[in-house]
């Protein structure tokens, strides 16, 4: 058995490394974790398309939606979602669903699910319709006297953004999706397999752990029928390794085209906290070459006035963006370009890779190397639960709150169990990335 393979977050250089991190616990109760969606629009109050503000306690999205669609008679993918919500905590977001009956959805009754109102629009919610997230996050077990450093840390990442590390989420709960990635970008059949289908770590339980034991012995048929439903890839996988007699050229063709996709996204991601982490002394500096985000339009630039974009950028208006290695994506050049190549060649991938996967389209893109949250305060108090000091914020979609956290944190972070957590069954599928975090 070994641990699980998480040095993509754990390793990575602070903003902050001069003030010592402050211990915490998060999630001890669900109001511990308030997230509520921001939406990029509100529904037009016409059209066929029902949306649906719901109130979700200690349930990942993905579990809200089938309980909803399982209520409603019809399959979850027919439900819209702008964002993906984690299960530990209190998130309001918005759903939709195509020629719906309004009133039954707002007489619904689920277990750990609120419809708070009921509307129409003209089109389906889809991923990205969001304009960001806005938390209220308890931290307790803080002592006390350390008060002045969370707001000493909280004004520094006010002031010269957080680093847009993609978290921990976006490599799964083993922490080894960016390395199953990287084996299919390398056209690697024996570590995409092995990974995906065995190397048990201490993230594994119950099915899931005899799944990868009985194909760490080579039973290929036992591990086949005993992977959770949830788990259909693996479980194709396996059944193709014990028909092949352990090929695992022709295993990979039993995965799913997008599921090798997500992997590729998740390589894609660690590769780019590989140049963030490079430039975390400097986090908001630019130079000739570089690609500039607009924070106002999301629109990206290159930098050829040093000093006038760097003026712009203390202001807050435009930050340094890094790789999202693809086909598509436009490269830096002068030093930020020789940087970025030099993540290439540390891992053996050549930018032409992900031009050469097939059924794959790993099209690639800029990301902003820092963003900034609006609104933010932070305050101490007392409730039932005894102390705790309060963070408010807003984030922009597809920005990561546990990264405003881990620099308060710097690792000391734990989290609670509220008496009625309810542990996920190997049976549901849990968001592995989800847009909040």
């Amino acid at each position: 058995m070994t641990t699980p393979t998480s040095a993509s977050i754990i390793d990575l250089p602070y903003l902050t490394p001069d003030i010592p991190g402050v211990a915490a616990t998060i999630k001890r109760s669900y109001e511990d974790f308030i997230v509520e969606e921001v939406p990029a629009y509100e529904p037009s109050g016409e059209g066929s398309h029902v949306y649906f503000r719901i109130e979700k306690r200690g349930l990942s999205t993905m579990r809200a939606v089938q309980d909803i669609a399982k209520a409603l008679g019809v399959g979850p993918r027919h439900i819209g979602l702008a964002g993906m919500k984690d299960a530990r905590g209190v998130t309001v977001q918005t759903l939709s669903l195509e020629h719906a009956d309004a009133e039954r959805i707002k007489k619904l009754e689920i277990p750990r699910i609120a419809i708070l109102d009921v509307s129409h629009h003209t089109n389906k919610l889809k991923v990205g319709h969001l304009r960001g997230n806005h938390f209220t996050i308890r931290m307790r077990d803080v002592d006390p006297d350390r008060l002045d450093d969370v707001r000493r840390v909280a004004g520094l990442l006010a002031d010269n953004g957080v680093p847009n590390y993609f978290g921990s989420q976006r490599f799964g709960l083993r922490g080894d999706t960016w390395e199953l990635g990287r084996a299919v970008l390398q056209q690697d059949a024996q570590t995409l397999i092995d990974l995906m289908l065995g190397k048990p770590t201490d993230a594994d339980t119950g099915k899931v752990l005899q799944a990868r034991q009985l194909y760490e012995k080579g039973k290929y048929d036992e591990a086949a029928r005993t992977w959770p439903h949830a788990f259909r890839d693996n479980a194709r996988a396996a059944r193709a390794m014990a028909k092949s007699k352990g090929n695992p050229k022709r295993a990979i063709f039993a995965i799913d085209n997008k599921l090798k996709r997500f992997y590729v996204n998740a390589y894609q991601s660690y590769l780019f906290n590989q140049v963030l982490a490079r430039r975390i002394e400097e986090l908001g500096k630019l130079y000739v070459g570089d690609l500039a985000y607009k924070h106002e339009t999301g629109s990206v630039f290159r930098v050829e006035d040093e000093a006038a974009e760097n003026a712009r950028a203390s202001a807050k208006e435009i930050s340094p963006t890094g790789p999202l290695f693809g086909k598509k994506m436009t490269r830096a050049e002068g030093t930020p370009g020789t940087w970025e190549q030099e993540v290439l060649d540390r891992e053996g991938v050549k930018l032409g890779d992900f031009s050469n996967l097939r059924q794959v389209n790993a099209r690639g893109s800029r990301r902003p190397l820092r963003f900034f949250p609006t609104d933010l305060h932070v305050s101490d108090g007392r409730d039932d639960g005894g102390l705790f000091v309060e963070l408010s914020f807003f984030l922009p979609s597809g920005c990561y709150a546990t990264m405003l956290l881990r620099e308060i944190s710097k690792g000391k972070l734990s989290e609670g169990r509220s008496d009625t957590y309810r542990e996920p069954t190997d049976d549901v599928e849990e968001d592995v990335a989800t847009d909040e975090m």
